[in-house]
């Protein structure tokens, strides 16, 4: 055979065997792929029947179970409401209560004792002068009233415009001053402790609180209180607030059916049955020598009036909540403001929650069944089961049932009894029962920042101490909105608008209603997909007002 010959078969030896090897190599891959892809399902299989199921059908049976805990909760307070209603139980035939002479108020009468009204207020040029023309129109004789304004600003027009306010009132006759400090140590609690350390403050029996969006009425403290007068017990007498911003937009109509249930049934019924409730930092009355008692404003919390109302129970005082005395205020029209506000409201109690139950555990003051009461219904059911309950299982733990056939949750569960608890929701204000689908949607919304508020009050990490002051608009707010034009909104950066969490989870939610669609044999992904669209809508920031930031 010629040299010539033995390399072309050399050559086509070699080209057969690299073929023949690469072809193996490709037969043992996809094999081997095969192998570890059966290997994957079969572990898969293995730990879905072994550990995912029951676990996901423990925390359904766990959910269920703080389902009933809460609509047991509801139907208690809402009879206990039916109960005041029916037999009218109203104060003034528990406490006793007697008018005092509004004759007397021109004259100055020494028969009334001495109230100063506290105005805390921190950058707040939009409300400052109705808030404390509000506070100086209060019926009351001069010589028996201070009005402290306690100003915190860090902005020079602010700190000017409330200085020059107090002044105009002053020359009129008012007995108004006007109170400032170097630092903002405290925030509300510290500025409301420092301005009880003035001199002027110890001839004072009462003291009135008020935030700077809030109007009293002329007759606020003939009202109150006579109440404190001829009850000893009593330690605070607190307002219901009422809201001149309410149709504002969606998003305020939304938060007045939640706040109106908390006043006409939560506080209510607090007041009825244990004579304790969580003040709400503002339009309530304290009794001085029941505030110093008991300690004073402390600032171990975001939550400084629940505090106080805590530890005042704990000393033996009591509570008294009036339904029918309402103080005008604003709700916060602009979605971040509203996420700051709500952080706080939930964070706080979680927190004091931590720190206050071995104190509440120990006290001799206070009764057994108040202290069921303290820690069940106020603190675990309401600040802490009603929170984690909308968002891990309606939000999560549902929607994940139609991934895991083998996991069912009953209809009373799925629908009826959430059906039942939104309308006992509902009845706080029946005027926005037609907004009550979107209710449902927007509190579920709103539920994923609520527990992670929670989580961090109750763990003292992350955002734990935050306070942020909720923006307020005032008389001014038509014409703010007015002037926002289009062109305005250009200006909003995309990150400042977008909550990628709320994202994350209505991604999650609308993939498991296609999942439904596809290979469900339910009708939740009916819930699934407008649950989904009401996160997205959170998440892009398309709720509320949008209110550009201060120039100042």
């Amino acid at each position: 055979m010629s040299p010539l010959a033995i390399f072309h078969r050399l050559a086509h030896d070699t080209y057969s065997s690299l073929l023949l090897s690469m072809s193996q190599v490709r037969s043992f891959k996809a094999s081997t792929w095969e192998d570890i892809v059966t290997r994957i399902s079969l572990w898969w299989e293995q730990a879905r029947a072994v550990v995912v199921v029951p676990v996901f059908k423990f925390l359904v049976a766990l959910c269920l179970i703080m389902s009933v805990m809460l609509f047991v909760e509801m139907m208690y307070m809402g009879l206990v409401v039916a109960y005041i209603k029916l037999f009218k139980r109203k104060p003034e035939k528990v406490y006793k209560w007697v008018a005092m002479e509004k004759d007397d108020v021109e004259c100055g009468s020494e028969s009334f004792p001495m109230v100063l009204v506290q105005i805390p207020m921190y950058n707040e040029k939009e409300v400052c002068e109705q808030s404390i023309a509000a506070a100086c129109k209060i019926s009351w004789p001069s010589n028996r009233i201070i009005i402290q304004v306690l100003d915190d600003s860090t902005d020079p027009a602010s700190k000017e415009l409330v200085k020059k306010e107090c002044e105009r009132w002053f020359k009129e006759g008012v007995n108004i001053t006007f109170e400032i400090r170097d630092n903002r140590k405290g925030y509300k609690a510290g500025a409301l402790r420092e301005g009880m350390k003035h001199s002027y403050v110890k001839q004072c029996d009462y003291v009135a609180i008020f935030d700077a969006d809030f109007q009293p009425e002329p007759d606020f403290l003939f009202r109150t209180v006579p109440f404190l007068i001829h009850n000893p017990k009593l330690a605070l007498v607190q307002g219901r607030w009422d809201f001149v911003n309410a149709g504002q937009c969606m998003m305020t109509r939304l938060q007045e059916m939640s706040l109106s249930y908390h006043f006409m049934v939560e506080q209510q019924v607090g007041s009825s049955t244990f004579a304790f409730f969580g003040f709400n930092g503002t339009a309530g009355v304290w009794r001085i020598s029941a505030l110093n008692e008991s300690g004073g404003w402390n600032d171990q919390t975001t939550v400084e009036d629940m505090d106080l109302a805590v530890r005042a129970t704990l000393r033996g005082w009591k509570l008294l909540y009036l339904d029918d005395l309402k103080v005008k205020s604003e709700l916060p029209c602009s979605f971040n403001a509203l996420r700051s506000q709500q952080h706080r409201w939930t964070c706080g109690p979680a927190n004091l929650f931590r720190k206050m139950a071995g104190q509440i555990i120990r006290s001799e003051n206070v009764s057994l069944w108040k202290k069921l009461y303290m820690l069940y219904s106020f603190f675990f059911m309401r600040k802490l089961v009603a929170h984690v309950l909308s968002f891990c299982f309606y939000c999560v733990i549902l929607p994940a049932t139609v991934l895991f056939p083998e996991v069912t949750v009953p209809k009373w569960a799925a629908f009826y009894l959430p059906s039942l608890i939104t309308l006992l929701i509902a009845l706080g204000r029946l005027r926005s029962i037609h907004l009550l689908a979107f209710w449902v949607l927007f509190e579920n919304a709103m539920s994923l920042l609520r527990t992670k508020a929670l989580v961090m009050g109750l763990f003292e990490t992350g955002r734990v101490q935050e306070w942020v002051v909720t923006e307020k608009l005032g008389d001014g707010l038509k014409t703010k909105l007015i002037a926002q034009e289009p062109k305005e909104e250009h200006h909003v950066r995309f990150r400042d608008r977008v909550h990628l969490l709320e994202l994350l989870v209505g991604a999650y939610l609308l993939f498991c209603g296609c999942y439904d669609i596809i290979y469900g044999k339910r009708t939740l992904f009916l819930y699934l997909l407008l649950q989904s669209t009401g996160f997205f809508v959170v998440g892009f920031g398309y709720v509320g007002r949008y209110v550009a930031a201060s120039s100042s």
